[in-house]
């Protein structure tokens, strides 16, 4: 039987669980609250269970050089145009801003970023300091933002104590910066653990799509579409223009930014949006559009700047 395109291949597990979730709910096998209890698990035990695995595992200091000063430009820029237009020309309030620039500028760097990068490159080294980056200095900010409606110095002094991905995040980074390995008994666990999140998350994201949205009409087609425009056309046009323009880049290396610049958005932007109650049906919409027009803009680069 032949093989899908080497592209298409990554997307195949994100629709085929998004899909196994989809008749899931319309089957109501997993009862009513199915999409809130798998998004709990995934939120506050597979996780942070994987992300501290991730950190433990990678050199902190593989995010410091000139590839990711491209690839930070690029999520800069999109993130703060997504949360300028979701305050500019949407009116949102401040969580749904920082969704909004998270689903602007927030790639599928791991589960579909590590596929795609040795398809097209022949290896995944530039997934650790993308996931890095994006655990290590965005997650934080958008979690701290998202928290805040839980008003008090107390809520805000005590939050990497109360949120399982910051706290994971932490202990990992520690083990990161001073070398020690936990026991092998730990490891095991944690990567069985962690293994379930990804597909965890994706059938609560198939879940998700049947339920009626809350907000209907042009102005949510049009809110999607802006984001999903900034995240799937802009970032690697940013990423593109500062790694070949500014920052003058080897091919090899111009192609590997502008490639996972062009990454969809994770779903962990649904994850936290639906944990912390905002903007879920949002996140939830630029997800899964912005995955299904990458399989486009994804070839588009490869073809683009691939080597001929």
């Amino acid at each position: 039987m032949p093989s899908l395109h080497p592209l298409l291949s990554g997307f195949a597990p994100i629709w085929a669980l998004t899909g196994v979730g989809y008749v899931l709910g319309r089957s109501r096998l997993l009862g009513d609250q199915a999409e809130q209890v798998l998004n709990r698990f995934v939120f506050h035990a597979a996780m942070p269970a994987a992300l501290f695995l991730m950190i433990a595992r990678t050199p902190l200091d593989r995010f410091a050089n000139p590839s990711m000063l491209a690839f930070t430009a690029s999520t800069v820029v999109a993130g703060g145009l997504g949360l300028y237009a979701s305050y500019r020309l949407f009116g949102r309030a401040l969580p749904e801003r920082t969704l909004g620039g998270m689903a602007a500028g927030y790639v599928n760097s791991a589960n579909l970023g590590i596929p795609v990068a040795v398809q097209v490159l022949g290896d995944a080294s530039f997934v650790g300091p993308v996931v890095l980056f994006q655990i290590l200095v965005v997650t934080p900010a958008v979690l701290t933002v998202l928290d805040s409606g839980r008003a008090g110095l107390r809520a805000a002094l005590t939050l990497p104590l109360r949120n399982p991905i910051l706290l994971a995040v932490g202990f990992g980074a520690v083990l990161s910066a001073t070398g020690w390995r936990p026991p092998a008994e730990l490891n095991r666990s944690c990567e069985l653990l962690g293994g379930a999140a990804v597909p965890t998350a994706l059938v609560a994201l198939g879940l998700s799509i049947c339920h009626p949205p809350a907000v209907t009409g042009a102005s949510r087609y049009l809110e999607v579409g802006t984001a999903v425009a900034i995240k799937n056309l802009v970032q690697p046009l940013t990423a593109w223009a500062v790694g070949a323009l500014v920052l003058d880049l080897p091919p090899h290396q111009l192609l590997t930014v502008v490639l996972f610049s062009a990454l969809p958005t994770a779903q962990n932007v649904f994850t936290y949006a639906r944990e912390y109650n905002h903007g879920a049906v949002f996140a939830r919409d630029s997800v899964l559009a912005s995955t299904l027009l990458s399989m486009a803009t994804l070839s588009l680069v490869a073809w683009t700047l691939g080597p001929a």
